[in-house]
């Protein structure tokens, strides 16, 4: 190549990592993947209306409407509802709200490939249907969404020059109800409602919205990894974002991570011609990474990628991100990790409305607890999240937020989130797990409806195959599916709910002698008939919620963590690969949690929840 690569972006400071020191926590981005350029936070106060009748499409709001109320973005339509002291702080049926704010247009590079770059704006969430407007005219995102549905992920928008102004308005319509189809989670809906194990709505602008400029040309900000421990190979899954088709070269390096500057080396490099047509493609590579160390929550190794699209002319689009090496697996009855036998001190997770600094304090709480496995309980979260148990060394085990109902419109909706989901969260060597439904919320028909499961058992193989860095539960907790004698789901859960040790007791032998009726509220398996047989690994996914009202039990926390003690003592007397107590903090009516949600302190002895681990051997 006879060019000298350079970028074609209006600055030269790199997006920054969050730092993860106490004393300078810095509030970043959003995101896993990275761009050498700047970027601009529209956080803050924006303009602010309710739209009660939703008549503001009809009255052509984006163009022109006087905001009487402002709001600060990011933030909860919740939390802005109630900040108006209203007779009704939150909303009922359905809620539609807009925003507006102004930004200036960067001023133009010098250089003369300044025409190379496209301004973009990233919203990190927002939803659960979003539709934005720049100067007047409607936007779409670079999916080619007019409307964009789903608000736990990340989505995109294109900004022309030819609509572009010295001062230009953004204008932002976000629409939710209580629809049991979308993807809620434990939200409250028409077919769960508030109270209990269902919360409040936490819906609308959650999370920041920035503009940056991007190549017309590039890698997109989502990147797959795939290891292959055996032969020290890494398959990297990458997005092209073309607008010139042409030949291109894509040269990947990896690197070592090291706090010492002075110690970080390249330790792989490769480069790939390819020749690429408008519009998006996905792409496979891999590299060899020598003598590569693995990530393990004991230790976390992680390596950083630089992924360049590099064109004729030398121009360059530059991504980097960071990794790890692993390979999670079920053999038999039994989990490995880089094969090494494994078992998962768990705790169910669910973070509610906290900030990404309560966040942070939670997970290096459960480390603390002795956990080395966090179930993220059908929530969409801040995806920095997934980058700090990355770091730090916590297996992670997710799900999609689930429907309130059973229908076609449902599955749409929940094969539209897991997507979503998956593109961005596919760079995680920490994330290990992920269900597909839990305890049949928004599968309720499961064992009578052979259309739910054929969707079920059509996203177990497809994840299989796309995907099988992860393994893959159909239905936790019970009602998982059998098609001619197969179990679709690399994991047998159950949730047992007792807080008595004699019934705990009976339950954990009904469970590992292969008893599938009369284990759980429902049956373990539905469809074809299935035989245990030590097939597959056993996992206990939910137990304990000591504290929770009118459950019985310990009520205070000294005899809750004494009799926790004795129930992990009898799941480590048998064949059990793992175990997930329930929970972590007290979320609204659930007074369980084992830690302070405000402080991140735990409220029972460090190491409560590790078990002893001798089985840690190479197999």
């Amino acid at each position: 190549m006879t060019n000298k690569p350079v970028h074609p972006n209006y600055g030269s400071s790199k997006s920054k990592e969050e730092s993860f020191d106490d004393e300078n926590f810095l509030d970043a981005l959003p995101r896993a993947v990275l761009r050498p350029n700047e970027y601009v936070l529209l956080d803050g106060e924006w303009k602010f209306a309710i739209d009660p009748d939703d008549k503001g499409v009809h009255q052509r709001w984006y163009v022109e409407h006087t905001f009487k109320d402002q709001a600060h973005w990011p933030g909860s339509v919740e939390t802005h509802l109630a900040a108006l002291h209203l007779d009704t702080p939150s909303w009922q049926d359905n809620v539609v709200v807009w925003y507006e704010r102004e930004f200036n247009s960067p001023e133009k590079s010098s250089e003369p490939i300044s025409d190379n770059k496209i301004l973009q704006l990233t919203f990190g969430a927002c939803g659960y249907e979003t539709q934005v407007w720049l100067n007047g005219i409607l936007l779409h995102t670079i999916e080619g969404e007019n409307k964009h549905m789903g608000e736990y992920t990340s989505f995109s928008y294109e900004l022309e020059e030819k609509i572009l102004r010295p001062v230009n308005r953004i204008t932002v319509r976000v629409a939710s109800s209580m629809d049991a189809d979308t993807t809620r989670g434990k939200q409250e809906s028409h077919v769960y409602k508030r109270g209990g194990i269902w919360y409040q709505t936490f819906t609308g602008a959650v999370r920041s919205v920035w503009l940056e400029t991007v190549e017309r040309n590039r890698l997109r900000s989502r990147v797959g990894v795939v290891s292959i421990i055996e032969d020290n190979l890494v398959r990297f899954n990458l997005t092209t974002r073309i607008h010139d088709p042409g030949s291109y070269t894509i040269c990947l390096k990896v690197f070592n991570v090291d706090s010492d500057p002075a110690k970080i080396r390249q330790v792989a490099q490769d480069e790939y011609p390819i020749v690429l047509e408008a519009g998006q493609k996905s792409q496979r590579l891999v590299v060899e990474v020598p003598d590569a160390k693995l990530w393990s929550p004991e230790s976390p190794v992680l390596y950083r990628l630089v992924a360049q699209l590099i064109d004729e002319k030398g121009y360059v689009s530059e991504i980097e991100t960071k990794f790890g090496i692993r390979k999670f697996e079920a053999r038999g009855n039994r989990l490995f990790l880089n094969h090494r036998q494994t078992y998962l001190d768990g705790i169910l997770y669910q973070p509610g409305n906290a900030s990404y600094r309560q966040i942070q304090q939670h997970l290096y709480a459960m480390k603390k607890l002795g956990c080395n496995l966090v179930r993220i309980h059908i929530a969409g979260v801040d995806p920095r999240i997934y980058k700090l148990a990355d770091k730090i060394g916590m297996l992670l085990w997710v799900e999609v937020p689930s429907p309130h109902r059973s229908s076609a419109k449902s599955r749409e909706n929940h094969k539209d989130e897991l997507l979503r989901m998956l593109a961005l969260i596919g760079t995680h060597p920490s994330v290990v797990i992920w269900s597909l439904y839990n305890e049949d919320w928004g599968a309720q028909d499961i064992a009578s409806n052979p259309e739910t499961r054929e969707y079920i058992v059509a996203m177990y193989h497809f994840m299989q195959i796309a995907y099988p860095q992860f393994l893959v539960v159909d239905n936790d907790g019970w009602q998982h599916i059998s098609s001619e004698g197969r179990l679709k789901s690399d994991l047998l859960t159950a949730h047992f709910y007792t807080p008595e040790l004699a019934h705990w007791a009976e339950m954990l032998d009904d469970f590992t002698a292969g008893k599938l009726q009369n284990v759980a509220a429902f049956p373990l398996v539905v469809g074809d008939p299935f035989f245990y047989r030590k097939q597959v690994p056993l996992v206990v996914s939910e137990w304990g919620g000591f504290g929770f009202a009118d459950y019985g039990g310990p009520k205070d926390d000294s005899d809750r963590a004494s009799q926790i003690a004795l129930f992990k003592k009898e799941l480590r007397k048998r064949p059990i690969c793992g175990d997930v107590y329930t929970q972590a903090t007290n979320i609204e009516d659930e007074k369980n949690g084992l830690i302070d949600f405000e402080t991140g302190e735990l409220k029972v002895p460090a190491g409560l929840l590790a078990s002893a681990r001798p089985t840690q051997t190479d197999i």
